[in-house]
């Protein structure tokens, strides 16, 4: 069974607490520490292709490597690359997308994959880019990001402006896009930017 603890005063690590057999994977340079009893193994997931996939479109590490615990209570810290905020995010058979780079370590059956931006406009100019991290499975997720973190409910049909580059991860039901807000003069000296994101 593993067990995790968010620690840190502003949640920056993750501390991992495995049973005997358990495997942990992570982002390539996120641990911080591990104890007796866990080895690591440096291992290209999806093969060349889905290395190159998570490299080169995703942000991430060619590799992931991957943490046993060969004994019961074996740990493992992670962190961010950057200070920053740690979020756990449960999967029970559903998805995330979030911002490139912000998968930290998984533990479960968790799928890293890639997902397009589906409009245009928020590709260019929703400060994502066109290519956003899908987090699929089973088993719990940490993402990191940098910042203050602010989660929100959105109820169905409700609609939220979010200052582009700000968006760290959503629920894929979520529809989101870019419109331009206010006027040239708001624009230009209001000091958010030409584009929200919707």
């Amino acid at each position: 069974m593993i067990a995790h603890e968010i620690v840190g005063d502003d949640m920056q690590a993750v501390v991992i607490t495995m049973a005997a057999g358990d495997e942990v994977r992570a982002e390539a340079g996120a641990m911080t520490y591990m104890t007796d009893g866990v080895e690591m193994d440096a291992r290209m997931e999806g093969g060349l292709l889905g290395g190159l996939k998570r490299k080169f479109l995703a942000g991430e590490s060619l590799f992931l490597t991957y943490f046993r615990s060969s004994t019961a209570g074996g740990k493992v810290a992670f962190s961010g690359p950057h200070p920053g905020k740690i979020l756990r995010m449960p999967l029970a058979g559903n998805a995330i997308l979030c911002q490139r780079d912000a998968f930290l370590c998984a533990a479960g059956r968790v799928d890293i994959n890639i997902e397009f931006t589906k409009r245009l406009g928020a590709g260019f100019f929703g400060g994502e880019g066109f290519i956003l991290q899908r987090l699929e499975g089973m088993g719990d997720v940490f993402i990191h990001s940098g910042g203050t973190i602010l989660p929100m409910k959105l109820k169905a049909g409700e609609r939220l402006r979010v200052d582009t580059g700000c968006l760290v991860a959503f629920d894929p039901t979520v529809t989101h896009d870019i419109e331009f807000f206010g006027g040239i003069k708001t624009a230009i000296f209001g000091g958010e930017g030409l584009f929200f994101r919707r």
